[in-house]
């Protein structure tokens, strides 16, 4: 798939000076199905079946906690189920870290990047899991900045989240680019911020959003990012 450019004229008399990246599905793919480890997980603690879909909507609401424990506390209670839902946590943070993979190439990208970027990080989840997983990634360093909704007032697509990232980077939205793949969270919530969305495209994801000012395949991130960056 070719990049497809949607940039306004006025964008291109800004200097980017920053680009920040959302984690999971941009930056690091699992190697197994979020639905396979919620149940393997629920089998492995003796919780009942959990749905993906009530999972992602606990897990929406609560994106500035510390761990996913309400989470499971909420979907536990739900089943009537008396299972620590603090164990269920602990055994689905560690699964989902150890089923996560960088795309080919990341730590060398995001390296070359900040040799002309100053390069952040803002993901949603609770604190311990998204740290968890850039312990597990080798990525504690990888970032200028690295910021965990977790951690902040509101999660993506909330612009409280966006202000914080722009407030650590140092930047102005129209000199920040945000890279993602949720239309939603990722695209339209930088896009509301005043940041340059640019989509992670692949196969199975979400279709490209108009409110994207270029779209790029996941599997083309590290080689053509670059240089869309300059276009930008």
């Amino acid at each position: 798939m070719t990049s497809v450019m949607l940039v306004p004229p006025e964008r291109s008399l800004v200097t980017i000076r920053a680009v920040a990246f959302d984690l999971d599905y941009t930056l690091a793919v699992p190697t197994s199905d979020r639905t396979t480890i919620l149940r393997n997980a629920s089998v492995a603690t003796g919780a009942p079946t959990l749905s993906r879909s009530a999972y992602l909507e606990a897990h929406s609401r609560n994106l500035t906690s510390e761990t996913r424990t309400p989470i499971f506390e909420h979907l536990l209670a739900q089943r009537g189920s008396d299972v620590d839902p603090a164990a269920l946590a602990t055994e689905y943070r560690e699964r989902i870290a150890a089923a996560l993979v960088p795309i080919d190439g990341a730590r060398d990208f995001l390296s070359s990047l900040r040799e002309t970027y100053t390069v952040g990080l803002l993901t949603n989840g609770p604190r311990v899991a998204q740290r968890d997983k850039l312990e597990t990634l080798g990525w504690t360093d990888a970032f200028d900045v690295a910021l965990v909704t977790g951690e902040l007032d509101a999660g993506k697509p909330d612009p409280i989240a966006f202000e914080a990232l722009l407030d650590a980077l140092g930047t102005a939205p129209e000199e920040t680019v945000y890279v993602g793949d949720d239309v939603d969270a990722d695209i339209g919530g930088a896009d509301t911020a005043g940041l340059v969305p640019v989509q992670v495209v692949f196969e199975g994801g979400p279709d490209p959003d108009p409110r994207a000012a270029a779209h790029v395949e996941r599997e083309e991130l590290t080689t053509r990012l670059p240089d869309l960056l300059e276009e930008l």
